[in-house]
C-alpha cells in the first residue's frame, strides 16, 4: 500500500512539475526575431504575421511582442485565431504606420485586421493610419478607404492604453466583440478629416468603453444596428459629430438596439452632441433601453437631438415617415452650452411616434448672444422631471414629419 501511495505522490509531483515547466516556457514572440526592422521604411507586415502564427499557436498565455520603434505595415495585415488560448499583443512605445498611398488598399477596405479571438489583450501602440491624403479625395479609381482597426468576434478580450491616429477612414471597426473592454483610448483625426468614425460598433452583445479620448471628422462613437448592452463611461469627444445611435432603418433586417448607457461623459465643439438618428422612408426596426446621463456640454450645435427624418448623402423620402420604433429613452442631468439656439430637439417619427422619452435635469444655455435658448419636438410627449433649461416640447401635438428640418 505504500509502494502505491508513493507512485502516486511521484506521479502527482512529476506531472505539477510539467505543468510549471509548460507555464515557464509560454510563448513569448518577439517579432524583430522574425525579421521586422522597425526602422519605418521596410514593410514589416510579412514578420509581423509570422510572429503573430507563432504566438497564438503557441503553449498558452502566449505574447506577440513589438518592441519600441517604427513598423511600416503594408495590406493585406490579418493576425487572425483561434488561437490555443489567452493571448497578449504587447506594443507599448510601438509605432505602425500605414503607407499612405491609397493605391496600396485596391484589396481591402481594413488596414489591420483582427479576427476570431478569443481572450486577447492588447496593450500600447499607436497606428498611424497616414489618412491625409484619402480625405482630400486622392484619385485612385479601384480603391476602398480602409479602416484602420478591423476588429471581427474577437470576445472576451481587453484594448487598452491604444492610440489611433488620422485613420483613412474609421479608427475602430468592431462586429461581434462580445465581452469586450476598450480602455485608456485615443483615437485622433481633425474636424476635417472625412468618414473618420472613432468607433463605429456593429452587432455586439456586451462592450464597455472607459476613459478614452477622441477627435475625428465624424461620430465619436456610432452604434449600428444589432449594438446590445453597452457602456460608455468617462470619454471627451470633440471635435466631430458626437455620439450617436445610428443611422438606422437604412437596411432590411436590422437588429434592434437596446440596452445603451452613456454616462459621465464630456462632449466639446462637436456638430451634435447626443443623437438617435433614423433614416425617412426606413426599413423597419428598434431603438430601446438607451441612456444619456450626466453629460457636460461645451459649445455644442444641437447638444440634445432625436432625428428621425436623418438624410446624408443620398435621395431621401423625406415625406415618408421612418419606421424605426424608439421607446425608453432618457436625458438626464446634461448641462453646458449649445452652439445652436435649438438647444433641444426631439424630432420623432409621424408614423411611428417615440415612446416613454424622458428629460431629467437638463440644463443647456445658448452661447451665441443674448437670446434664450429653445426647444423643437414633434411627435413625442416626454416625461419632465426636475427643471428644464430650455423648457421643453411647449406643443406636444403631432406634427408633419419633416416640420423640424
Amino acid at each position: 500500500m505504500g509502494k502505491i501511495n508513493s507512485t502516486k505522490s511521484a506521479i502527482y509531483c512529476l506531472s505539477l512539475i510539467a505543468m510549471i515547466v509548460s507555464y515557464n516556457q509560454a510563448s513569448v514572440i518577439d517579432v524583430k526575431t522574425e525579421g521586422a526592422k522597425g526602422d519605418g521604411v521596410t514593410n514589416d507586415t510579412p514578420a509581423i504575421m509570422n510572429a503573430w502564427k507563432k504566438a497564438c499557436a503557441g503553449a498558452p498565455p502566449s505574447s506577440l511582442l513589438l518592441p519600441p520603434g517604427t513598423y511600416m505595415a503594408f495590406p493585406p495585415f490579418v493576425l487572425s485565431g483561434p488561437c490555443k488560448g489567452p493571448i497578449e499583443i504587447k506594443a507599448t512605445g510601438a509605432t505602425i504606420k500605414a503607407p499612405p498611398e491609397l493605391e496600396k488598399f485596391q484589396t481591402t477596405d481594413t488596414w489591420i485586421r483582427i479576427n476570431y479571438i478569443d481572450r486577447l489583450t492588447m496593450t500600447g501602440g499607436t497606428f498611424d493610419g497616414q489618412g491625409h491624403g484619402s480625405w482630400r479625395n486622392a484619385n485612385c479609381k479601384n480603391c476602398q478607404k480602409p479602416v484602420n482597426l478591423g476588429l471581427g468576434f474577437v470576445k472576451n478580450s481587453l484594448f487598452k492604453d491604444v492610440t489611433s491616429l488620422n485613420s483613412k477612414y474609421f479608427h475602430i471597426h468592431m462586429q461581434g466583440c462580445d465581452n469586450t473592454k476598450l480602455e485608456h483610448l485615443t483615437l485622433d483625426a481633425p474636424a476635417d478629416s472625412v468618414n473618420t468614425d472613432g468607433i463605429h460598433i456593429g452587432p455586439t452583445n456586451g462592450l464597455n468603453i472607459t476613459n478614452s479620448i477622441i477627435k475625428t471628422g465624424d461620430d465619436c462613437i456610432s452604434f449600428g444596428d444589432g449594438s446590445t448592452n453597452i457602456r460608455v463611461e468617462k470619454v471627451t469627444c470633440g471635435p466631430g459629430h458626437g455620439i450617436s445611435v445610428g443611422s438606422l432603418g437604412k437596411n432590411p433586417n436590422e437588429k434592434p438596439v437596446e440596452r445603451i448607457w452613456i454616462k459621465n461623459c464630456t462632449i466639446v465643439g462637436t456638430d451634435n452632441g447626443v443623437r438617435i438618428k433614423t433614416w425617412p422612408g426606413s426599413y423597419p426596426g428598434k431603438v430601446n433601453d438607451v441612456h444619456f446621463e450626466d453629460i457636460v456640454m461645451d459649445k455644442v450645435a444641437n447638444p440634445i437631438i432625436i432625428d428621425q427624418n436623418y438624410c446624408a448623402g443620398r435621395v431621401c423620402q423625406k415625406n415618408v415617415p421612418s419606421q424605426v420604433k424608439i421607446t425608453n429613452v432618457s436625458f438626464r442631468n446634461i448641462k453646458g452650452t449649445s452652439k445652436t439656439q435649438v438647444a433641444l430637439k426631439l424630432n420623432c417619427s409621424a408614423g411611428s411616434p417615440c415612446d416613454n422619452v424622458e428629460l431629467a435635469d437638463i440644463n443647456l444655455t445658448y452661447s451665441g448672444g443674448q437670446v434664450t435658448a429653445t426647444s423643437r419636438c414633434a411627435n413625442v410627449k416626454p416625461k419632465l422631471v426636475g427643471q428644464i433649461i430650455p423648457p421643453a416640447c411647449p406643443f406636444n401635438a403631432p406634427k408633419p414629419y419633416n416640420s423640424l428640418m
